[in-house]
């Protein structure tokens, strides 16, 4: 266990469950979650630093704060969500497996958040849930989406999956695709070693939704350009 692993255990955890009890009090003041993501977003910024991950950022000119988007990435490592929240500088809400809706303090924070928590399958729930990251959207903040449902043990792109491009056709706002290049190094699949290291976060140029006649010209827009962003 090297120092890295020993400090997320002693101090992150601990910071991020006392920053999960005053986000609920938050929540109980500002139910839309904007407090909340103040403090995720110290969170993020609080780990990177104290793990000694260093952030290079490009293409920060190419979104603007005021404005709502579709926030699309690849997915390499659990880096990826503190250091997603602690860069891009959006009101920004992530899409969640339902079952975390379920942990004490961790899911209610969730919830009251404004957290978009989705049931997985085909089902008529899932649709449901599906479509109220719709109606988030059309409210304001931004969402953020893992469109490959997993993370990849090799930092190489996976197959995405309809429903983010779905909820950005319906919703009517831009996808920004954003890529993640060494995050599977700062923490390993299935270890739970963490390790110090610099991740590249590519921020591309918005994609409106309306230009594609599909789901799949979207969705496949969206994968050719993080794709090639990796290399």
């Amino acid at each position: 266990m090297n120092l890295q692993t020993i400090l997320f255990f002693l101090v992150i955890i601990p910071v991020m469950f006392f920053g999960l009890v005053w986000s609920l009090i938050l929540n109980l003041f500002e139910p839309g979650g904007d407090g909340f993501h103040n403090v995720a977003a110290w969170w993020g910024r609080f780990s990177a630093k104290l793990l000694g991950i260093t952030i290079e950022i490009e293409g920060e000119e190419n979104y603007r704060r005021d404005l709502t988007y579709l926030v699309v990435s690849n997915h390499a490592g659990m880096a990826d969500i503190p250091l997603i929240l602690g860069t891009i500088k959006l009101n920004l809400r992530f899409v969640a497996k339902e079952e975390l809706g379920k942990i004490p303090v961790f899911g209610w924070a969730l919830k009251t958040g404004g957290y978009v928590l989705i049931k997985r399958g085909q089902s008529r729930e899932a649709l449901q849930s599906m479509l109220q990251a719709v109606t988030t959207l059309k409210k304001g903040p931004s969402i953020h989406i893992f469109p490959e449902g997993t993370r990849s043990q090799t930092g190489a792109i996976l197959p995405f999956k309809r429903g983010a491009f779905i909820i950005a056709q319906k919703a009517g706002v831009p996808v920004l695709p954003v890529t993640i290049i060494g995050s599977h190094l700062i923490t390993p699949k299935k270890s739970l070693k963490i390790n110090k290291g610099k991740i590249r976060l590519i921020i591309s140029k918005p994609i409106e939704p309306g230009r594609y006649r599909s789901v799949e010209e979207l969705m496949n827009e969206t994968f050719r350009i993080i794709k090639g962003n990796l290399g």
